[in-house]
């Protein structure tokens, strides 16, 4: 919105000119988003706490868990309105991968919110049905793989995506990346959701993706760097980059309250939109293939769960104390701020790798 307010008037006053550049608009982006997460945080806490919408903690979850009973959920609000905000001001909000973005971040809200209010206001232990929610989410990703594949913002790239490690090879998938999408999408914000279980779990991982993918954002709309890095140049990419910035400071923002021990949680409202909007970030990027990397403890969150529930059902035993994994560690007695750090670190060692893909090729 201010890009369209004052980069015209960069002819008038040099000042101006500086909205043209997408690393400032970046990093403004980045700090209103920290600075609204700090603001409107404590407000927002005061609210749920007001309207007691409480965390139910789970029967069979870790013991240590049980004082957590009762601590504001939803918080997800926090990260959604320091996101967008800055999202809005500072990017090209006419651009169609702009405009997807923010409205998959938005409608995953709304999924999460519905299920958090269903679990904790209306005391639905399971929250909205699980095919429902499917259906919602695939529904949408749907949506999403449609337009962008009868919208592409380069025609040659409309079903390719980027292969880790392989130069000058992309893999093209035709009419079945439009299915392609919604499983990203769904595996991605379903994955969010088993992550998120420790304070400040979820939303340092998410800020250590937003990262990194901010960076492959900006790169990949340069015609320069795509070009010396061969890989799909993207026009417009770069406005992805204020939105990940955005997406980075509003986690930090949350972080700052969602510390052990944490003043707010973030529910599904958190969880479901984090994992949408990176997962539409991966593709919209065309780096579809390097979200397994990126996000590979949020893969290792979900293939916990799924194997300790195979493993069960079929020979009656676990592979892990309690899955997801993070709770396998706590467990195991690592303490939760231990888990936390460890993953985070690790993270960024996947973070890390992914930009090496770049060069080893």
């Amino acid at each position: 919105m201010l890009y369209y307010l004052f980069a015209p008037l960069a002819d008038k006053w040099i000042g101006f000119n500086v909205f043209r550049y997408i690393t400032f608009r970046a990093s403004m982006a980045a700090v209103f988003a920290l600075v609204i997460g700090w603001l409107v945080g404590p407000k927002i806490i005061r609210m749920l706490t007001k309207l007691q919408v409480g965390e139910e903690i789970r029967a069979d979850g870790p013991k240590s868990h049980k004082t957590k009973k009762g601590t504001p959920s939803m918080g997800g609000i926090i990260i959604l309105v320091s996101t967008l905000i800055p999202s809005l001001l500072f990017a090209k909000i006419g651009e169609t991968n702009v405009m997807l973005v923010v409205a998959v971040t938005i409608i995953m809200g709304l999924i999460g919110w519905y299920d958090d209010y269903l679990k904790i206001i209306k005391k639905y232990p399971k929250g909205l049905v699980a095919r429902y929610k499917l259906v919602g989410q695939v529904s949408l990703g749907l949506i999403a793989g449609l337009i962008v594949y009868f919208y592409p913002e380069v025609e040659t790239a409309r079903s390719a995506t980027t292969i880790p490690f392989l130069k000058n090879y992309e893999l093209e998938m035709g009419i079945l990346y439009i299915a392609a999408v919604p499983f990203i999408i769904t595996a991605t914000s379903n994955s969010a959701n088993l992550t998120d279980g420790l304070d400040g779990l979820l939303s340092g991982l998410t800020a250590i993706a937003a990262v990194t993918f901010g960076a492959v954002a900006y790169v990949s709309g340069r015609v320069d760097f795509s070009d010396y890095l061969n890989i799909i140049y993207l026009p417009n990419a770069g406005e992805l980059a204020i939105f990940c910035s955005a997406l980075f400071g509003s986690c930090l923002a949350f972080l700052w309250y969602n510390a052990p021990k944490a003043e707010i949680f973030m529910g599904d409202t958190g969880s479901l939109a984090l994992g949408g909007a990176i997962g539409t970030i991966a593709v919209l990027v065309k780096k579809e293939l390097l979200l397994p990397i990126i996000c590979g403890l949020w893969v290792a969150e979900s293939l916990s769960v799924i194997l300790q529930v195979y493993v069960f059902k079929r020979k009656g035993t676990r592979i892990f104390r309690m899955a997801p994994i993070h709770h396998h560690f706590e467990l195991k007695g690592w303490q939760e701020s231990k888990v936390v750090i460890r993953f985070w670190i690790i993270s960024i060692l996947l973070a890390l790798l992914t930009m090496t893909t770049f060069k080893i090729r």
